[in-house]
């Protein structure tokens, strides 16, 4: 293989879709990935875009963030979707996926492209000089060697981190169905979730059992500062005991078929393959200690003689200060040559993770053929969420696609759902004009 012109650092789902645009567009990409090699925290295996939280990509309804996020990648040739497509599990009103199928479908498709070349190395250092152009992919698990030289090279004074906590994982055979149901809230899309309800006196005393568990303590750090998307469920009981029953234990919208009422207090148990021989505690990121996770959540009515696949755990996530350090392009304010993408640029969820991989790929492919760099639309959902990362006043936290990023339709609109449904429409309008006047 010719030598690259370019480099993508990191083979979660940002460089996929970063290698795989330019790939496309005609280049030779060097695509590094250091696991298996060296793991992180989180990950298990050394699949490319490996999904270490939830299953779920999101809602698929343009009206959701996440929905209309998707609907614009799809429009830019997204490969995190089209795997999703392959690996798809039942999820009602969201997009869920078999985690072993989507990242094996995504490493297939880049390592039989004969323009990546895949290198199994970590990256220390930015290869500033080695390449016309460097994307750095590497996400909220970045080796500490290539975070120094990124705070060195740059210039950042000041970092942020949080915690991200992950949800357990149950064997459904384990499970007692006779104490729940399947459906899904407000009976939106098929029986995707299994309902498991608690009376007033199970709830309180979970919560009382949850406050009062033992606790992985972080060692690296003074304190922790937890991102409210992925708040470990202890952390929100802390904060009043009926926290939980406006939270994941949320019941509106589930009536129990066997009384035909609402429950005082819900867990939903989803699917996380296809043939659903495995359950994740929705909404359950934890950072109790492994042994107190088994005593705490067996208290669950259905999951009382549960066996646990998958433990809940927290790692470290490290974002920039993008508003200080990025422009909308993505592009370094000091280095145009070298581009953030994934969740190191403090977009957060996995949806968004990859939409920022596409956007970085397209520039990069831009600046190959020297032309500008795109800033894409503020009326789209990938445009404002860039524009949100990159120009927000004060300290950045990690943000997901919201509609309240959006800008306002020229007439005020009451309805909240109408409102939704226009602004979707006018995102993807312009974001349709934006491809074909630039070829995308």
């Amino acid at each position: 293989m010719e030598k690259a012109k370019v480099a993508v650092i990191g083979g979660g789902l940002a460089g996929s879709e970063a290698a795989n645009r330019l790939a496309k567009e005609g280049f030779k990409v060097d695509l590094y990935e250091m696991r298996p090699k060296k793991m992180t925290p989180a990950h298990k295996t050394g699949k490319l875009a490996e999904l270490v939280c939830s299953n779920s990509l999101g809602g698929k309804e343009i009206t959701t963030g996440s929905g209309l996020l998707k609907a614009e990648m799809e429009k830019l040739g997204s490969l995190i979707l089209e795997a999703a497509k392959q690996a798809e599990v039942p999820a009602g009103g969201a997009l869920a996926v078999d985690r072993n199928i989507f990242s094996s479908y995504i490493t297939q498709k880049l390592e039989e492209n004969s323009n990546i070349n895949l290198i199994r190395e970590e990256v220390k250092k930015l290869p500033l000089g080695d390449y016309d152009v460097v994307i750095v992919a590497t996400g909220p698990l970045t080796s500490e060697d290539l975070t120094e030289d990124i705070k060195e090279k740059l210039g950042a004074d000041r970092y942020l981190y949080f915690y991200d906590a992950i949800a357990p994982i149950v064997d459904a055979e384990t499970v007692d169905f006779s104490k729940g149901w399947w459906g899904s809230r407000y009976n939106k899309g098929g029986a995707d979730y299994f309902n498991c309800p608690l009376t007033k006196e199970e709830y309180e005393r979970f919560v009382e059992e949850l406050l009062k568990a033992e606790k992985v303590i972080p060692k690296d750090f003074e304190g922790a500062c937890y991102f409210e998307g992925c708040m470990p469920i202890e952390v929100m009981a802390e904060r009043g005991k009926d926290t939980l029953r406006y939270g994941p234990m949320k019941p509106v919208g589930l009536i129990d078929p066997r009384t035909g009422k609402e429950p005082y207090a819900v867990v939903q148990l989803r699917k996380e393959n296809k043939e659903g021989t495995l359950l994740s505690l929705v909404g359950f990121q934890t950072k109790l200690t492994y042994p107190e996770q088994k005593r705490v959540f067996r208290l669950i009515p259905c999951l009382e003689k549960a066996k646990f696949v998958r433990l809940g755990s927290i790692h470290r996530n490290t974002f920039l200060q993008s508003n200080r350090l990025l422009k909308p392009t993505l592009q370094s304010k000091k280095y145009p040559n070298l581009l953030f993408a994934g969740q190191i640029t403090g977009v957060e969820g996995y949806v968004a993770s990859a939409a920022t991989g596409i956007v970085a790929g397209i520039n990069a492919a831009r600046l190959l053929r020297d032309e500008e760099p795109l800033e894409f639309p503020k009326e789209t959902m990938i445009g404002a969420l860039l524009n949100y990362i990159t120009t927000k006043e004060g300290e950045l936290q990690p943000m997901n696609p919201v509609f309240g990023l959006l800008p306002p339709l020229p007439k005020k609109v009451r309805n909240k759902k109408l409102k939704k449904q226009l602004m979707a429409e006018r995102a993807l309008k312009k974001m349709e004009e934006f491809k074909e006047r630039f070829n995308l």
